[in-house]
């Protein structure tokens, strides 16, 4: 008889590290939450100060929600600091889209704003345009092309197994129509991520911002931005961000007179 020996090459140095990662996980999270409670007391009682310490230390720890950034911007909302408000009651959105709440409150922010800046009034086709193309996000027009190739290739592989006529007509039709919406999901998962990269915010931080023609401080002013301003970044160059307003403005702003929203 053969005595066979198996060899299981279990590391003990490895399973403690899994093992010491799943803890250090469970008790960051544990501590975030015990600093979001603090934090939240803190607003409660009107200390906001003392509640954005709490929250901002949180984002420090590497952890974010649409949550967090909606109650800074409130606390910062009840400090009229406007500036910091309205970057993270966008921030939120950005987690969050649409939520009813976050967009109420960043109404009231905009409204102590000093910039009344008209925008572009869109046409029939390009709201039509915005509302197909931005009814999922790419990465969702993204799994939509793979779950309808998927089943083009089911109903493709039925086709050919069917025996009666009216039964392979109706695989080789709905295959046909899975495969149409399998790459008009590609194409409009490109178009989406296309429209994500150039849709760069920022939000103005400095009290007044000159805003130059040319990226250097000796170009004329094109025009002045107050904190709180929304803007788009469109390019950068050195020290200097060239901006697009929502009038369709553009201009050269010094970096550090904004602050991106999207740096997760």
């Amino acid at each position: 008889m053969v005595n066979e020996r198996y060899n299981l090459n279990f590391s003990p140095v490895k399973t403690l590290f899994y093992i010491a990662l799943f803890f250090f996980g469970v008790t960051a999270s544990a501590q975030n939450e015990a600093l979001f409670n603090k934090a939240t007391e803190a607003y409660n009682v009107g200390e906001y100060q003392n509640a954005i310490n709490g929250y901002l230390e949180i984002l420090d720890n590497g952890e974010h929600s649409a949550e967090l950034y909606y109650n800074l911007g409130n606390a910062y909302y009840k400090l009229n600091q406007i500036a910091p408000s309205i970057y993270y009651y966008e921030k939120a959105l950005l987690l969050k889209p649409n939520d009813a709440e976050v967009e109420n409150n960043l109404a009231y922010a905009r409204n102590m704003t000093l910039d009344a800046i008209d925008t572009i009034p869109e046409t029939g086709l390009s709201k039509i345009y915005d509302n197909i193309v931005g009814f999922l996000s790419f990465d969702q027009w993204s799994y939509a092309a793979v779950f309808f190739m998927i089943l083009f290739v089911l109903l493709y592989i039925a086709f050919y197994y069917f025996r009666y006529s009216s039964r392979k007509r109706l695989a080789f039709v709905t295959s046909i129509v899975a495969l149409l919406i399998s790459v008009t999901s590609v194409v409009f998962a490109f178009l989406q991520y296309n429209l994500y990269k150039a849709d760069q915010p920022a939000i103005v931080f400095a009290s007044e911002s000159s805003v130059k023609s040319e990226p250097n401080l000796r170009s004329q002013e094109a025009f002045a931005l107050h904190e709180g301003t929304k803007v788009n970044i469109l390019e950068e160059l050195n020290e200097w961000k060239k901006i697009r307003i929502a009038d369709g403005t553009t201009g050269w702003i010094p970096s550090e007179d904004i602050k991106t929203l999207k740096d997760f």
